[in-house]
């Protein structure tokens, strides 16, 4: 094979044993779980929402972000449910520039997948220890979940990756919800196709064992925005795009806990972070005006870390992100007491 075996790395159990949750950690986990999923099933009408950077880069200042939204949701948590987004890796379109702490635990050096694997679980469990909250990352290596699986709030699988088979059934066997985005080509019937592979059960090949999966009924909708043939970016969080996927799941009666969230960056902001305080707002003011569009629409993605915009890797700014550019502090904070008040 054209390719280098470096070393072969520790197991999930391994690391686990490593870095053990506390009793703590793990009832905090269980009760997260539970409020997340009432959301999801509409049982609980409190918005969901995850936010924070795009990508998790550095320890102290996404402890410090972290800090400062926990600080936030005590303020607004008869409304809002919040999750951190705590991305460790990421999807690369080119397969070029930072993939994440999961790579790089330092973005300065060269790449380190055990000690990525390290410094992934010891921040995820630095922010439950320190405030509370369970995170939402993107599965972008379906293997490495369970590294992870017993301190993750939420699962993203992204649009590059909701296409993909192995992507699809692991999902279906994950015990937190997990959100299908459409693909970057806005296929909504590839994003619904997802979300029923999700539901289902399988018997599949996963980390060199058969393995059986249940199928997941908190699998639902993310709504990302779409790009055409020639590159440009277009929106899908309006009315009409929402109605016209429910009624791709009023087709598909099987499938459970119907939802769909708006993820406010990407192509549906034409990757301007600023423009998520606007699509955040039009969003709930259409959850007001309709009802059907109220019931489904349980939450909102946005991007958002210390300072505005982003910076090449190296560029000095402490908590600006060094991968898309994100909403900073000041105006997210804004936003979410905004939202509250309009909820």
């Amino acid at each position: 094979m054209n390719m280098e075996f470096i070393r072969k790395l520790a197991i999930p159990a391994q690391v686990k044993e490593m870095y053990p949750l506390t009793e703590d950690m793990a009832q905090c986990f269980i009760q997260r779980d539970r409020q997340l999923k009432r959301i999801l099933s509409g049982e609980d009408e409190r918005l969901l929402l995850i936010i924070g950077p795009c990508s998790a880069d550095r320890l102290d200042a996404v402890l410090d972000y972290m800090t400062r939204l926990r600080r936030v949701q005590a303020l607004v948590e008869d409304k809002i449910f919040i999750v951190p987004r705590c991305y460790t890796n990421k999807p690369r379109t080119t397969g070029k520039g930072y993939k994440g702490m999961l790579h790089q635990p330092d973005p300065d050096h060269k790449p380190d997948l055990f000690k990525g694997l390290i410094a992934i679980r010891e921040m995820h469990m630095r922010i439950l220890a320190e405030t509370g909250f369970t995170c939402a990352d993107e599965m972008l290596y379906t293997e490495n979940y369970k590294y992870l699986d017993d301190i993750l709030a939420y699962v993203a699988v992204g649009a590059r990756s909701v296409e993909n088979q192995q992507h699809r059934l692991t999902a279906s066997g994950i015990e937190v919800p997990v959100g299908m985005k459409n693909p970057t080509s806005g296929d909504f019937s590839v994003m619904m196709n997802a979300i029923t592979a999700a539901q289902s059960r399988h018997t599949f090949l996963y980390r060199g064992w058969e393995a059986r999966s249940q199928g997941n009924p908190y699998a639902h909708a993310i709504l990302r925005g779409y790009v055409n043939k020639h590159g440009q970016s277009h929106p899908n969080y309006h009315y009409e795009d929402i109605l016209l996927v429910s009624e791709l799941y009023a087709q598909q009666p099987q499938l459970q806990n119907p939802a769909i969230i708006i993820d406010a960056n990407h192509a549906n902001s034409g990757k301007q972070p600023l423009e998520q305080i606007r699509i955040a707002k039009e969003i709930l003011h259409n959850r007001r005006l309709n009802t059907s569009v109220g019931q489904i629409v349980r939450g909102l993605m946005i991007e958002s870390y210390l300072e505005d915009g982003c910076q090449p890797v190296g560029g000095g700014c402490y908590g600006q992100s060094i991968t898309d550019a994100c909403l900073g502090w000041d105006k997210s904070e804004r936003l979410i007491f905004d939202l509250a008040d309009m909820l």
